[in-house]
């Protein structure tokens, strides 16, 4: 059976593309570097929209990632505008960049879980 979108995933969806190539192609500020679009979360009534992105180069160190997050506030109005001429949409949300942490997150666990399997004396012995 085939799954059913909302309104408001099909247009976080949308805007997660449309945000994705824009970046990538119209920011020309350096301090963005290589961000991707990881995820979009968009308000039910279509008026705010939180764009979570992952910072590839320059993602290393927080002041790092602080200002590149804060280019892309910054450049939040000119997107809006370009999703505006992209899209069909009555009301174009407005866009609040947030660092996704996700990815670090997941490196710091899977390091956890191989420490924990290091230490393990009978790793070899059990058969999973």
């Amino acid at each position: 059976m085939a799954q059913e979108y909302s309104r408001t995933q099909r247009v976080a969806d949308q805007i997660q593309r449309e945000l994705a190539a824009l970046i990538q192609r119209e920011v020309k500020d350096p301090r963005v570097g290589m961000a991707t679009v990881s995820a979009v979360e968009v308000s039910r009534d279509l008026s705010h929209a939180k764009v979570f992105v992952t910072i590839l180069n320059g993602g290393e160190d927080q002041q790092g990632m602080t200002e590149s997050v804060k280019a892309l506030n910054n450049a939040s109005g000119f997107l809006r505008s370009q999703l505006g001429q992209r899209m069909k949409l009555r009301i174009v949300p407005t866009l609040r960049f947030h660092f996704d942490d996700s990815l670090s997150r997941g490196n710091y666990l899977s390091n956890l879980i191989d420490q924990a399997r290091a230490s393990d004396p009978e790793q070899g012995s059990k058969v999973e």
